[in-house]
């Protein structure tokens, strides 16, 4: 069954010509509806594919633990191009539903009313934790693992075949717009394109996962590289069931981070407490109220400054600093949407800004 379903996938674009992926390159619009000569427009694209890792930049993102993230930027062109490709093909992709990260318009509570994408950009980290935190209230126990190097280990082929495979592009088009999602050989975390991707990449896992789990009243959810688990299970069963599978796939457990958390302790997921309802710790309220408190009774700029230990602030660094402040502020509310204290702090804030 198998061979004969690869055989269909190759006579599926049996006749396909060049003309055809021509055509089909050009309806996604890759370089948006920019003015240039179809040949020019195909010539950048396959100049684009065939030397990715020349339009990748690395840079080092501090870690809260003290180490650094490595992260690959594409330049302007490529990342034009791959945020053509996000939405105009793999936002049409369908995705495991226990896949909580990186959906689009997924569980936004708040709308933007006018005030800009920079307020948006604030808070848009959140989208998928709330309903990611939700799945796991009120249980017994929580379990929580790590994946290493998520993006490192998704490879050209992992890609190819499950975002780009053969029954959907012919193998020109799935060639080249792997070429564009990837650096090389591999995933890159950093493009605008990885996110969605490995999404794709990871479906069958999380589908079969989600099967698994549900035979067994467990319930599931994966936010990226965080794997949580929730219910009354072994977790020695569990953890060596997802072990196993993702060594299938060339992905290896963090040890390391391995978290079991019984109902008795405070049990988070992706930054909330979920032991009766999904919300952030009484301590990040706490602490976001006397940042704002010492904004409103001292001045942005001094609190800024005296933060800074008297090195001096300009006017960006403040509207920067406010605009972190308005996504905690909002990141709060999309959890307690009735707490007077925070609509009043939002208000404020978009007032200063």
């Amino acid at each position: 069954m198998k061979g004969t379903a690869i055989s269909r996938s190759k006579d599926l674009w049996h006749y396909c010509t060049e003309d055809h992926v021509r055509t089909m390159l050009l309806s996604f619009r890759l370089l948006g509806d920019c003015d240039w000569p179809e040949e020019k427009i195909l010539a950048c694209l396959y100049a684009l594919s065939n030397h990715t890792e020349d339009h990748y930049k690395r840079i080092q993102i501090p870690k809260k633990s003290g180490k650094t993230r490595t992260l690959l930027t594409p330049d302007p062109l490529l990342k034009y191009v791959q945020r053509n490709l996000l939405h105009h093909v793999l936002d049409g992709l369908s995705l495991a539903d226990c896949a909580t990260a990186y959906r689009k318009n997924r569980d936004v509570l708040y709308k933007r009313g006018g005030q800009g994408n920079r307020e948006e950009n604030a808070y848009k980290e959140s989208f998928g934790i709330v309903p990611n935190a939700r799945i796991h209230v009120g249980k017994p126990l929580v379990m929580k693992l790590d994946i290493v190097d998520f993006f490192g280990n998704i490879t050209f082929p992992m890609v190819l075949h499950q975002v780009f495979p053969a029954r959907m592009f012919p193998p020109a088009v799935g060639n080249l717009l792997t070429s564009l999602c990837c650096c090389g050989e591999y995933l890159p975390q950093g493009a605008p394109t990885s996110p969605a991707v490995s999404n794709r990449v990871m479906k069958p896992f999380d589908e079969f996962m989600e099967a698994w789990c549900r035979e067994r009243r467990i319930s599931y959810s994966r936010y990226s590289d965080d794997l949580t688990f929730s219910g009354d299970f072994s977790p020695k069963e569990v953890r060596g069931k997802v072990k196993g599978f993702l060594g299938v796939y060339g992905f290896e457990l963090n040890r390391k981070k391995t978290r079991i958390l019984s109902f008795s302790t405070r049990q988070k997921v992706t930054g909330l407490v979920v032991n009766e309802k999904a919300q952030t710790s009484k301590e990040y309220r706490r602490k976001l109220r006397q940042e704002i408190y010492y904004c409103r009774r001292f001045g942005v700029k001094e609190h800024l400054q005296f933060q800074n230990k008297g090195e001096p602030v300009c006017e960006a660094d403040q509207e920067r600093y406010l605009y972190r402040l308005l996504g905690k502020v909002n990141y709060v509310r999309m959890t307690r949407p009735e707490d007077e204290w925070f609509l009043e702090a939002r208000q404020w804030l978009k007032g200063m800004l």
